[in-house]
């Protein structure tokens, strides 16, 4: 029974480190073409870039940003 406990650990914990970062290069191109001096500490930035770039709403976008530091 413990090994197939281990394993199924394993298993999950393995799927957690595969999760793709939003905050990529893609976004990070696409924030520098709206902001040439992109500040992610910016709200107004942070806002702009992850609704237009991440397509994300105003409450993930604010809720992100504010996480993130900016304000």
């Amino acid at each position: 029974m413990r090994p197939v406990v281990a394993t199924l650990a394993l298993v999950i914990m393995a799927g957690c480190q595969q999760e793709t970062d939003v905050t990529g290069s893609t976004t990070n191109s696409c924030a520098i073409n709206l902001f040439p001096f992109y500040n992610p500490k910016s709200l107004d930035q942070c806002l702009a870039v992850c609704s237009k770039c991440g397509r994300g709403t105003t409450i993930t976008c604010s809720t992100s940003c504010k996480l993130k530091g900016a304000g």
